[in-house]
This record gives C-alpha cells, structure tokens and sequence, in this order.
C-alpha cells in the first residue's frame, strides 16, 4: 500500500473536537476497535450479525496505559487481560 493511499485511507472510528465518529460500514466484523476520548478508552466492534458493540473504560490506569500505546491495538489487549487477571475479575 502507498503511502499517499494511507495518508488519505478512511478510518473506521476516528476522533475530533466534536466527538467520536463511527464508520460501521468499513468495519471489519469481530475486529476490536479503539480510540480516547475525553480521558475515557471506547472500545467498538461489529458482530456478526453486524450489532455495533461500544464499551467506555475510565480507569485512569488503563486509559494513560493506552494514550501511550499509539496505534498499537494487540498492546491494548494486553493491557485490557493484564488488568483483569490483577483485579481478578471475571469474564463471562
């Protein structure tokens, strides 16, 4: 892929002044997706019977975990797991 095309390429969620924007339709379903805003980590994905699934996490330990990951979305994950097996919560 050019980079001129990644410059340009359209972002499934993406954030502004205004808020966040969703792109549901370029969504890859069973993809996590991921932005900040407001000092809060919003987790989307798109099912497969094509439901948007939205999570807000404002633990300030995960959220400055992840303001200083970037873009890199299996470090999320990791963060995410970590901070359950630590406060031993449970996942249904």
């Amino acid at each position: 892929m050019s980079n001129l095309y990644q410059l340009f390429m359209v972002k499934p969620i993406s954030v502004d002044e205004n808020g966040i924007k969703l792109k549901p339709e370029i969504m890859e379903k069973e993809k996590l997706y991921y932005c900040v805003f407001n000092n809060k980590v919003f987790l989307v994905y798109k099912d497969e019977q094509e439901f948007l699934n939205c999570y807000e996490i404002e633990e300030k330990e995960i959220v400055d975990k992840v303001i200083s990951l970037g873009d890199n979305l299996d470090s999320v994950d990791n963060i995410l797991n970590e901070f359950i097996k630590n406060e031993k919560l449970k996942i249904n």
